[in-house]
């Protein structure tokens, strides 16, 4: 085909999703990372305060905590549907799609480790305060930066070198911090054994995130907002099931009456709990596989440390939980720690920015 009837063809032809992705302007581009920050910043902190006041409040069923985790996933089907519908009249002739049991295998792997990452954080959270627990998640970021190398080609700069050492540093700070106790009766056994769980949990958070955008780059190769949807749907479905297997298997399904008939302010207050529980975990995933599809998987766990490292100021203000000078030292530390990764992603996306811009005028003037 010769090379000037190219723009003859892409403007009789509308340009498909993955096309005007590419193509959006700079405001566009970060009002969209814009609204999935806050996606994840509301949903996460709304979760974990919720999570907090479920226990605080007589519920004690680990398995449920890690139900209403992902359960809220048919609310996505709405969105999901639209995004589909309007996506299926651009034509898709360049894309192949992966096979059905190479999805499924995704989904399913992805979907089981969620679960197990989900248990994990209800552990957590049922052995320790709101602050400590979210100060110790804040340590992800950590561990993203390493599998991120690994996985996704991510490259150590001295800001991101900064920022492990930080938040590494804050999560020791918090281990030999002999004030930062669980909730009340919660023994020091089962306090090590929160923050253990809390830490691993943190940890495969970290290596979903890395693999979920390995899955965007390598095996699904589509740039629309449906795909994340997608991932988002069948992975909460399998994890949505583990958890429902493990809530029947164990036996807590037996003592969820009695948890309502005890819980605090009461069994509509429980349900309710757990109702917008649910909402909050889904509303923060949806921002969070957002912005690992719109920027990387290191960005969002840039973003989920931000509303870590500010959901202990509200657990003090609600829970009335101890924060002494160690505390916000930790704090201080995490929100450095996220200002360097920041700092470093603005530097990156000015670059290249730059880049596609000299690449644009390379091409209109015919001088590569």
């Amino acid at each position: 085909m010769p090379d000037n009837q190219e723009p003859v063809l892409s403007r009789e032809k509308p340009s498909p999703p993955q096309l005007q992705f590419a193509q959006l302007k700079r405001w566009q581009w970060w009002f969209l990372v814009a609204l999935n920050i806050i996606f994840l910043l509301v949903g996460q902190a709304a979760a974990v305060l919720l999570g907090r006041f479920y226990y605080d409040q007589g519920g004690n069923s680990k398995w449920m905590a890690t139900f209403v985790q992902t359960a809220a996933f048919p609310l996505l089907f709405i969105p999901f549907v639209l995004l589909s519908s309007s996506s299926s009249q651009y034509p898709s002739a360049t894309f192949t799609a992966p096979s059905i049991k190479v999805l499924a295998s995704i989904y399913f792997f992805l979907g089981v480790l969620i679960a197990g990452d989900n248990m994990l954080y209800s552990i957590g959270l049922l052995y320790l305060s709101a602050s400590t627990y979210s100060l110790i998640c804040a340590t992800q970021l950590a561990s993203n930066a390493v599998f991120s190398y690994f996985f996704n080609s991510q490259k150590f700069t001295a800001l991101i070198l900064n920022s492990v050492v930080v938040l590494s540093l804050s999560a020791a700070l918090i281990a030999v911090n002999d004030d930062s106790g669980g909730p009340a009766g919660v023994s020091r056994s089962k306090y090590i054994i929160g923050f253990i769980c809390t830490l691993s949990a943190s940890a495969i958070y970290s290596l979903l995130l890395s693999l979920m955008q390995l899955s965007f780059q390598k095996v699904l190769k589509r740039e629309t907002f449906s795909v994340v949807l997608e991932m988002q749907i069948y992975t909460s479905l399998v994890a949505t099931g583990a958890a429902l297997i493990g809530l029947f298997a164990s036996g807590e399904w037996k003592t969820l009456r009695g948890e309502m008939q005890g819980f605090g302010k009461g069994g509509f207050a429980y349900v309710m709990t757990l109702v917008w529980t649910a909402v909050a975990w889904q509303v923060c995933s949806v921002g969070v596989v957002g912005l690992i599809f719109v920027v990387s998987s290191l960005f969002s766990n840039v973003i989920s440390t931000l509303s870590l490292a500010v959901t202990p100021i509200a657990s003090v203000i609600i829970f009335h939980d101890k924060m002494n000078g160690v505390m916000v030292v930790a704090m201080l530390m995490a929100i450095w720690g996220f200002a360097s990764y920041i700092y470093q992603n603005y530097l990156d996306e000015s670059k290249a920015r730059r880049t596609r811009s000299s690449v644009s005028e390379c091409q209109n003037d015919f001088v590569c």
